[in-house]
């Protein structure tokens, strides 16, 4: 065990254990998730972010690669109250700083007073609190990481899926969880990956049933290769999005978007839909979320805690996007027939598209 320094925006150090050597820096942010850690820590969705987690112990049933959203850890350190030696040798071979031994209930109430705040990390041997504050000194905003999406997106198209009588999906990458291709290859779909910063062209190329962006870290306004794609295609083509994808399309298509005071983060976020009066308990991690929808764009699904967008429906367009996480992974599984859904668009759409036999 080593000495571990959080230091917090505004100068306040915390003292912890560590248990994974490092130094580094973040938006300081927190999951109420009280399982699915690997599938957390490997969300992309979490890039240049500090992960708190406000379940007590983390790591009781072990780390299994099978589990993993991507093929990496993307936060830049992780807090917790007990970490597990599992989760701890996992994140010191992935090179993640990690410290326990933390009051976290006091670190959370501090992000939910103070919003989701700048923070240094600094765990080793011989670090000092003035190491931490470093790092803190360093520390960019979320809008500040406008490159942010190369980080996570995927350096060549992949496709996914056997070539069959599904939908073809060009699915653009900001930082896509696995869970979400899996979900649209196991009802037929062909997924083709794409990097966030795709053309026109490479679109075109595939032909796609539909246009789908997914989720991914910071903020929606500096992902504007996947906004101009949007704008683009959304005339002739089905669109999609989940999560940061929701974000993309309000803002290609008038709408407008907003940093969100500490976000929402975790497994236990109700959403009620407005046409239907149903509640369902969602996946969810996002800080940022639309503000205003446009004209061209209808709010269907909100927020049961604080009312903010979770479904957003084309009016004059074939669009559906969720702000939540369909693909439900790590739980729960109340909203997987969203891809069902948007695979029935693309289908009336192509239907639509075929000129009637004279």
């Amino acid at each position: 065990m080593t000495a571990a320094y959080v230091a917090l925006e505004g100068g306040h150090v915390i003292e912890g254990r560590g248990r994974a050597s490092g130094t580094a820096r973040g938006e300081l942010v927190f999951t109420t998730a009280y399982s699915g850690y690997e599938e957390s820590l490997t969300d992309p969705s979490y890039e240049e972010q500090i992960l708190t987690f406000s379940y007590p112990l983390i790591g009781n049933y072990g780390v299994r690669e099978e589990r993993f959203e991507s093929d990496r850890v993307h936060p830049r350190a992780v807090l917790a109250k007990e970490l597990t030696d599992d989760v701890a040798e996992w994140l010191s071979s992935e090179g993640v700083p990690a410290v326990d031994h933390l009051d976290t209930r006091e670190v959370v109430t501090d992000i939910r007073d103070s919003g989701a705040m700048k923070c240094g990390i600094a765990v080793g041997e011989d670090v000092t609190e003035e190491d931490a504050l470093a790092e803190l000194e360093a520390c960019k905003t979320m809008s500040e990481h406008t490159e942010i999406g190369a980080q996570v997106t995927v350096d060549e198209p992949a496709v996914h899926g056997d070539e069959n009588d599904g939908e073809t999906v060009a699915l653009i990458d900001c930082g896509a969880k696995g869970s979400i291709i899996d979900s649209l290859v196991a009802r037929n779909a062909t997924v083709h990956v794409l990097p966030h910063e795709a053309d026109v062209d490479s679109v075109e190329a595939i032909d796609p049933d539909v246009l789908f962006i997914s989720n991914g870290p910071g903020d929606p306004a500096n992902y504007e290769g996947a906004i101009d794609l949007v704008e683009a295609f959304v005339e002739d083509t089905p669109v999609a999005g989940i999560c940061l994808g929701q974000q993309i399309v309000a803002e290609a298509l008038g709408g407008t978007t907003e940093k969100m005071t500490f976000g929402h983060r975790g497994v236990n976020q109700p959403v009620l839909d407005l046409e239907s009066g149903r509640v369902v308990m969602t996946t969810q991690n996002h800080g940022y979320t639309v503000a205003e929808p446009g004209e061209h764009l209808e709010v269907t699904q909100v927020n049961v805690n604080d009312d903010t967008p979770e479904g957003i429906d084309g009016i004059e367009y074939d669009v559906l996007t969720r702000q939540y996480h369909p693909e439900a992974n790590p739980g729960p599984e109340d909203t997987l027939d969203f891809f069902d859904d948007v695979l029935a668009m693309a289908d009336a759409h192509g239907q639509r598209a075929v000129p009637a036999d004279d």
